[in-house]
Formats: structure tokens, sequence, C-alpha cells
């Protein structure tokens, strides 16, 4: 997965587009501040936004303060420079995203790799013997192997991604594929299996495939029902597009995002706040509170690119140099 750095035939500057720009920068940093209104909600008791039309409501109107300066800040970015072009704000945008997904990439094979090493520890009873009977107690908390241990990892992912682009869609599917082969050679050569071989290509699986639909997106590469599409001039794709990137995608992404953190027991929050495990308990991975967030971060992921594919495809409809061409078989 290349991150592009500098594009020279990309505009920085053209015809201000403030309406386009404004919808879009306004998502983000919406989408910014729904985030954290979730962790104000989900981690310091907060009472979401319709508390302020009800009994708490000072603290329900903290929440949509937040929104408020979200979108405030949306309107300096834009006002700040009328004139950048939209193409060039769809490559910054696409540019944080390749390297959030990277980021997230090295996340899960650390993690991965930690996690797994624990399970067979804890199955194989060697962390009494190596780290004394009140630590061996402590790696089979789900809730201190999720703080200290995986929160640090993912730290050290973000930090990673920032210097190295090494690890990306083939290297995972890469890994996949060995952690698959070594669970037939456990199983029909030394007749061995444990439940964390079976947990961790499925944590891996999970990741690859949620992870790069966002690029896949930016690549053109999800399959189009190409009834009329092919036959469209570039200014009428960028309409088709556009329309259905806010009807289609956006409100996906939104839909996801609302359900899956809609309050504490939401699907994806209640999860997460209790470090849930497999039903293979101690005997597998500690991560399936992960594969849950990884559905919240699918949503982030491809909400974030969608703008930039907005962009795109209204600097399409407005014929702005500067267009990608990528040749992608269609599905008719």
């Amino acid at each position: 997965m290349a991150q592009v750095s500098t594009h020279p035939d990309i505009p920085r500057h053209g015809d201000p587009a403030i309406l386009a720009r404004l919808f879009g920068w306004c998502t983000l940093t919406v989408l910014a501040a729904f985030l954290i209104n979730n962790v104000l909600v989900v981690g310091f008791g907060y009472p979401g936004t319709q508390a302020a039309f009800g009994g708490n409501a000072a603290a329900g109107w903290v929440h949509i303060a937040i929104y408020a300066v979200a979108i405030a800040i949306a309107a300096a970015i834009v006002m700040r420079s009328t004139t950048t072009s939209l193409r060039w704000d769809a490559h910054r945008i696409h540019c944080f995203n390749i390297y959030l997904i990277r980021a997230l990439f090295w996340a899960v094979f650390l993690i991965g790799v930690a996690d797994a090493t624990i399970a067979f520890m804890r199955a194989e009873n060697l962390l009494e013997p190596l780290l004394g009977s009140s630590n061996a107690r402590l790696f089979s908390r789900p809730s201190w192997v999720g703080s200290w241990v995986h929160m640090p990892l993912i730290v050290i992912a973000f930090g990673i991604a920032t210097v190295t682009r090494t690890l990306g869609f083939f290297w995972l599917a890469f890994l996949i594929v060995i952690a698959e082969l070594l669970i037939v050679i456990s199983r029909f050569v030394f007749s061995y299996e444990q439940a964390l071989m079976g947990d961790l290509v499925r944590y891996w699986y999970a990741a690859l495939f949620l992870f790069s639909s966002a690029y896949t997106l930016f690549d053109e590469g999800h399959v189009r029902v190409d009834v009329l599409y092919a036959g469209f001039g570039r200014s009428t794709r960028g309409i088709v597009n556009g329309i259905g990137t806010i009807l289609l995608g956006m409100s996906t992404a939104w839909v996801i995002l609302a359900v899956g953190f809609g309050g504490k027991q939401s699907i994806i929050n209640a999860p997460i706040s209790s470090f849930e495990i497999s039903q293979a308990g101690p005997f597998g991975l500690y991560t399936k509170y992960q594969m849950a967030a990884f559905i919240g971060l699918f949503a982030i992921t491809m909400l974030i690119q969608f703008v930039s594919y907005f962009f795109e495809a209204v600097a399409d409809k407005r014929d702005e140099p500067g267009h990608r061409e990528i040749m992608q078989p269609s599905a008719h």
C-alpha cells in the first residue's frame, strides 16, 4: 500500500468550490465530534446530545457545543484558502486515510503475534513458571491484557506507520496464508490444535477485508454494475458519483456509526467497554472486542475516503485538471 506524498499533476489551487468543500470538511469534522462525544458517553458517563432538552441540559449542551466547534473548524479550513482545489483536498484526505489504515494494519499484526503468543502460553500453562502466579493471573484477565498489552502496541503501530510503508494488504494476506498453513500442518501432521490458531486467522481476515475497503474505493476496485455508466462523459460520471457517494456511500457509513456507537450498550461500544472475548475463553485470543471495533473503523475509513471521492467527483463535474485515469474492468 503506497502512500503518495507529492503529486505534481494535482493542482493546488483553482476556482472556488466553497459549498462542496464546506460539505466535505464538515462531514470530517462532525465525524471527529461524533467520536469525541462517544468517548464522553462511554468513558466518562456523559448523557448524550438528547439530554440538552431533558433533565441534564448542561451536560447535553457540551455535546452540542462540540459539534458547533467542529462545524466552525470546517468553515475555517475552507475560508482560509477559498481557491484550494478539490483534487488537492481529496489528495490530502486520502493520504491521511492511508496512513490511518497502514497504522491499523501494523496494530493488528503486532497484537495478533503478541496475543497469540500469550494465548499459547496460557494454554500450555507456561505463564506461571515463567512469570509467577500473580503475574500469570494478570495475563488471564482480558481487561488487563487489553489495557497493558494491546493499547501500547496500538500506540507503537501508529508510530511505526509514520516511518515505514512496508506492511500492507499483500503482507497481511500472506500472513493469513501462513497462519492457515500452520493450522493444517499442526492438525494433520502433529495432531495438535489450539483455539488461538483459528482466532488469529479470523482476526486477521476481518482486518484485511474491512480495512482494505477504503483503499479499494480509491483504486475503483469495487465491483460496479455498469449498465449506463461506461457511456457517460467525465462530467456526467462526476454527477453520478457525487450523488451516489452522498445517498449510498456516506449514508451507509453514518448508519453503521449511529447504530454501532448508539449508546453504552450498542453493538460496538458494549464489547469494547467490557473487553469481550470469544467462547474459547482463556485458550483463545483476547481480541473479540477489537473485531467489534473493526466495524466502526470500517465505517470511519470509508466515510473519510468517501469525502475524498466526493471531492474528485465534483472536480470531474467541473472538468478541473488533474483527473486520475484508472483502467478498471467493470461487471456488466
